[in-house]
């Protein structure tokens, strides 16, 4: 039937030409994005998923840096006790060349006087040995604690080190001197037990500092894999896409096609009356 009141071919092929568009408008979306769930319209579940997975990336990113901090510190704490260490080993070579009843005493004042100069190096190292306001050997902090989960409810403690000539794992103390055979035999035996608490002490911070090491590399890891998988929820086929839109494009050219010719059909009505 003829009518110019209702052209429901029109109505159909405005219809499809519609949806058409809309597939269209989604499709170059996803390209311009390179996401096919942008936005909660999109895919609602997958979204807010999505979401969860990304907040725990940026705190897997806070939790690496609190890693790498917490590292930094426990490697300068290392560096300053292995230099320690060193110095120690220079002051036992003191104390044993001052403990030979030989000796004059000038000699014997000379190895003191190197003697006190290495010990009271070992002030300035710790006092020195600093990262991002802490230091790990000078007993001013109880250990520092870095993040070890994206929710904040798990740490991993490095614990202080005393280093101190006043502290409780060196056995000398800045008062220490070898200016008598006496006092330099009893530096070298107290050198020795400085010496064994300080491997120790040595030992304590290279296992933590190894430990945060292990889980750095594995926050890492679990960041890439999580983001992986934000990528395979929310991602678009960009070839797949590609296809879709050339195919699209030509649905919609036949689609305005279709309309203009479902438009002319209610001028057949005039022929009726000519």
């Amino acid at each position: 039937m003829a009518s110019v009141n209702t052209n429901y071919g029109a109505m159909v092929a405005l219809q499809q030409l519609n949806s058409t568009n809309s597939q269209l408008e989604m499709t170059q979306s996803r390209i311009n994005t390179g996401l096919k769930v942008s936005s909660a319209k999109d895919n609602g579940a997958i979204y807010a998923i999505a979401q969860g997975m990304r907040s725990d990336v940026a705190g897997f990113g806070v939790v690496s840096e609190s890693l790498d901090r917490a590292s930094s510190t426990t490697d300068v704490a290392i560096a300053a006790g292995e230099a320690i260490s060193d110095l120690l080993i220079d002051m036992k070579e003191k104390a044993l060349g001052a403990s030979d009843a030989s000796l004059t005493s000038t000699q014997r004042s000379a190895f003191n006087e190197d003697f006190t100069a290495l010990r009271d190096q070992i002030a300035t190292i710790v006092s020195n040995a600093e990262f991002n306001g802490v230091n790990l050997i000078n007993n001013s902090t109880a250990g520092i604690d870095a993040l070890a989960n994206a929710d904040g409810t798990s740490t991993l403690t490095v614990a202080d080190e005393d280093l101190r000539l006043t502290g409780s794992i060196l056995t000398i103390t800045a008062g220490t001197t070898i200016n008598t055979v006496t006092t330099a035999s009893a530096t070298v035996a107290a050198i020795e037990t400085s010496l064994n608490n300080l491997n120790q002490s040595l030992a304590r911070l290279g296992t933590a500092s190894k430990a945060l090491t292990i889980h750095s590399d594995f926050v890492t890891k679990l960041s890439d894999v999580t983001e992986k998988g934000i990528g395979n929820l929310v991602d678009a086929d960009l070839a797949k896409e590609s296809a879709k839109l050339q195919a699209l494009q030509t649905k919609q050219q036949l689609g305005v096609q279709a309309l203009s010719i479902a438009n002319q059909s209610s001028g057949l009505a005039l022929s009726f009356f000519r």
